[in-house]
């Protein structure tokens, strides 16, 4: 009869003898049974040091477990020198550990098991780089590590950040001096740096594509042909595998072109939640249970506040690629105008935090150019107001009167800080410091904004989507709504321009982002 406690019965455990031999082996040496778990397993090994990486503490996911498996396949072919059947893709969104799995444990231990490996490791900034470098190069020297394999370290002549190569110590007896076999490599590289000379088993590109640049052909290209160096550093071109890691920037970003140009791919999609249309984009299709009820693949880590949070700081267009794995650029109807919330004035006990007025000056006078002037509040609730739209067609003059006319009166009503858009070259760079001597006495700037417009005006479009943004009625609402809902396939784009100029002023928003 099973014994009971508590009238609860608790069943019998019948063990093979080969369960009880290794019960009995792991209670004798406890250092031997955590050496083979996690030499094992990618998974256990990475709980196991965790501690030597990061002082927070461990937290496991479903998709975790998932990868590391996925990396162990490939690590396990390219041990035994098996053709590879595919390259691997791994899209994640940010703060779901990619980096640490892939760029920092995952060669640690490779290392233990088959220490001859050779790895090309690359970002889009040696910084980065060579960060996840020295991260696994830190986890080896360890008093945890050299406890649990003390055969495994780093060349003492050979321990740069962005290059080292690893030894394979041979204790033959007690006290003795190991012998000291050669064993593999790590070169750290970046987009914008040549690499020479090395070549490996396993390349991992992550994040090579700078955000910054993801919006620009030059940024694309650059990615591209660093991806096609890279694919002329293999150790056996039938063998050597490349594992993409990154957050999807672009339609034509290095997931994008590894997709289309190689014959052989695996592809692993998790956006970050499957609740805003992104449930197609999940891969392979029974990923999906790893979704918790409310559509999130890691309800500890990305919260739907977390989440919304990083729409805010992203936008639409950096949130569907970074997020949801789908870097569709924007297209008609990204502001829904019809949550701007319309009052007859300010509130009088409204507390204002900042409040811009900013001008987009037209080059020409004609029917395709408005000199435009946008006055938003920051309020201390989180909100914004746009307050005033002046938008006029005149000459370059009138336009130098006008600015400073206004400046006048809006200076009557409270601070208001003044910026005007500086376009590039040299007459963008004249004009505005024309405006700026002509507005002596006031807080003005030169605003130097970079990449498309598209992009520009994402944020205040999150803004504006999310019930953000209040207008003052006044009698530029009409054409201010109607440029909006057609942005950007509209005619007119000056009074985006400024709103959103003005906007990312008040914010702090002064180029594209990206969270690791």
């Amino acid at each position: 009869m099973p014994k009971t406690t508590n009238d609860i019965p608790t069943p019998e455990v019948i063990l093979t003898e080969d369960q009880k031999a290794e019960i009995k082996s792991s209670l004798a040496n406890p250092m031997a049974s955590m050496r083979a778990l996690t030499k094992g397993k990618l998974i256990f090994f990475m709980k196991y040091f965790w501690d030597t990486y990061s002082a927070d503490t461990f937290v496991p996911a479903p998709h975790i477990e998932y990868i590391c498996s996925e990396l162990e396949i490939v690590a396990r072919r390219v041990a035994s020198g098996e053709a590879k059947e595919y390259d691997l893709i791994i899209n994640v969104p940010p703060g779901s550990t990619k980096t640490a799995m892939v760029s920092i444990f995952f060669p640690v231990w490779c290392w233990v098991n088959w220490p001859w490996f050779r790895f090309i490791t690359s970002s889009h900034g040696k910084d980065l780089s060579n960060e996840s470098a020295e991260y696994s190069r830190e986890i080896i020297r360890s008093e945890k590590f050299q406890a649990m394999f003390p055969d495994i370290d780093i060349k003492m002549d050979k321990d740069g950040k962005s290059n080292y190569r690893v030894v394979k110590k041979e204790y033959h007896s007690t006290g003795r001096v190991p012998r000291i076999t050669q064993g593999g490599s790590r070169v750290s590289t970046s987009v914008d740096a040549r690499i020479m000379g090395f070549h490996a088993h396993i390349i991992i590109p992550d994040d090579i594509i700078d955000p910054r640049r993801a919006i620009s052909e030059v940024g694309i290209q650059t990615a591209e042909d660093h991806m096609k160096t890279l694919a002329t550093r293999k150790v056996d071109k039938a063998v050597t595998t490349t594992i993409l890691v990154m957050q999807r920037l672009h339609q034509k970003d290095p997931t994008g072109y590894l997709m289309e140009n190689s014959p052989k791919i695996k592809k692993i999609c998790l956006p970050g939640e499957i609740k805003n249309g992104y449930k197609e984009f999940v891969n392979p299709k029974e990923l999906l249970k790893m979704y918790s009820d409310d559509g999130l693949l890691d309800p500890k880590r990305l919260t739907w506040e977390s989440l919304k949070e990083l729409e805010a700081i992203l936008g639409q267009y950096g949130y569907a690629g970074q997020v949801g794995q789908n870097p569709t650029p924007p297209g008609g109807g990204m502001f829904k105008v019809a949550r701007m919330a319309l009052i007859d004035h300010l509130p009088s006990r409204v507390n204002i935090v900042r409040t811009v007025r900013y001008w987009d000056k037209a080059a020409t006078v004609d029917a395709g150019a408005f000199t435009v002037g946008v006055k938003i509040s920051q309020l201390e609730n989180g909100k914004y107001i746009v307050e005033d739209v002046i938008r006029k067609q005149i000459s370059s003059e009138d336009v130098q009167m006008l600015i400073k006319t206004t400046a006048q009166a809006d200076i009557l009503l409270g601070d208001c800080e003044i910026a005007i858009e500086q376009e590039p070259g040299s007459g963008g760079k004249e004009s505005a410091e024309n405006t700026i001597r002509n507005l002596a006495g006031f807080s003005v700037r030169a605003d130097k904004p970079t990449g498309d417009k598209v992009y520009r005006a994402d944020p205040f479009s999150v803004a504006v989507n999310n019930g953000d943004v209040i207008l003052i009625k006044g009698e530029w609402n009409k054409a201010f709504k109607e440029e909006l809902e057609l942005f950007p396939n509209g005619t007119y784009k000056d009074q985006v321009d400024a709103s959103s100029a003005g906007y990312n002023i008040l914010t702090g928003i002064k180029e594209v982002r990206i969270i690791r």
